[in-house]
């Protein structure tokens, strides 16, 4: 079995730049099963994120038992899965110097990411720790997740190392940052960066809910800054304020060369180069959907920095997608390489 780099047409030594960097919250995701009632009785919306605070935090940690605990964040898992696939990937993104944000440095960088971020001190934060997301799976796979953003909420300006940027193929932004006026500023002076370097810069709109929490900024960001939008179509809508997914898809081409929509069972669609293509989801028993956009992403971007067309992105994005919504988490299995079937 040829091992992604080799699939990929990687080379372990002597690659002087990155394929991708990412920028996003830095998080710790907690995991948990639970019915739909209990989403009823905590006043949840199915399938979404919900900002909450420190002590809204341990009032939910204190009613469920974890199933699993890992480092995560949306674009984070990307930059991971991206990794194990053989591409070359860096991440910034800010914790803090406590106990889960050692482990979330750790496990990253086993992983494989080059993660150069500074941690924010406790002593002069004593009340901002590492970000967790309590992720709530339901029998049907569906995860509603509820984040305590904690030190994200301090990434600004001087966090975006213009060395990994000017150094990476593309920048992939992550639109759950933009909760955060600092972050916004980043987001700018990142894009800025990368087209100042010639390189292409990528955001993932993240969620509805977030689209709709700063649609003007997220709408000039986009039309203004951004090479590559990837979305599920809710979101899509959402940046377009219509419930119109064709309607959705047409303006945002006319705003990004690059345009991914993901739409669940109905596959993916991509517009590019005046081409629409679709493609295929790839079957599978869906135990938890937590991370399946990111793998995605990690697909589609590893094809792309390797020059793929943009159906074989697609189609490597719905592979990676598959196998991470068959199990519990958002990583891969070490299993990957045997579905991957290239």
């Amino acid at each position: 079995m040829r091992s992604f780099r080799e699939i990929l047409g990687r080379k372990k030594e002597g690659d002087t730049e990155f394929d991708i960097v990412g920028i996003g919250n830095a998080i710790v995701d907690v995991l948990a099963k639970v019915d739909s009632d209990f989403l009823k009785q905590q006043g949840m919306e199915p399938g979404t994120m919900a900002l909450i605070d420190s002590q809204r935090a341990k009032e939910l940690k204190s009613l469920f038992k974890p199933e699993k605990q890992m480092s995560g964040g949306s674009v984070a898992n990307t930059c991971f899965v991206a990794a194990l696939m053989g591409a070359k990937t860096a991440y910034l993104g800010k914790v803090a110097d406590d106990s889960l944000g050692k482990s979330f440095a750790e496990d990253i960088r086993q992983g494989g990411v080059y993660f150069p971020s500074q941690p924010l001190k406790t002593r002069t934060h004593p009340d901002l720790y590492t970000a967790r997301s309590i992720i709530f799976v339901t029998p049907d796979g569906q995860r509603t997740m509820n984040t305590y953003l904690g030190a994200c909420t301090q990434f600004k300006p001087e966090d975006v190392i213009e060395e990994v940027i000017s150094a990476a193929k593309v920048t992939f932004l992550e639109g759950y940052l933009f909760d955060g006026d600092l972050a916004q500023k980043a987001f700018y002076q990142a894009a800025d960066m990368a087209h100042k370097a010639d390189k292409k810069v990528g955001l993932s709109l993240s969620d509805p809910f977030c689209v709709k929490r700063h649609l003007e900024a997220f709408q000039d960001f986009v039309s203004t800054r951004v090479d590559m939008v990837f979305a599920n179509e809710h979101e899509i809508c959402a940046l377009y304020e219509t419930d119109d997914f064709e309607v959705a898809i047409v303006k945002a081409a006319q705003d990004a060369p690059i345009v991914v929509v993901t739409r669940g069972e109905k596959g993916s669609v991509i517009v590019a180069d005046n081409e629409r293509i679709e493609v295929a989801c790839v079957p599978t028993v869906v135990v938890d959907t937590t991370g399946a956009g990111d793998a995605y992403v990690a697909g589609f971007l590893a094809g792309w920095t390797t020059d793929r067309t943009y159906a074989e992105c697609g189609r490597l994005g719905s592979v990676v997608a598959s196998e991470v919504i068959s199990h519990f988490g958002a990583r891969p299995l070490p299993e990957l390489k045997e579905v991957m079937n290239f």
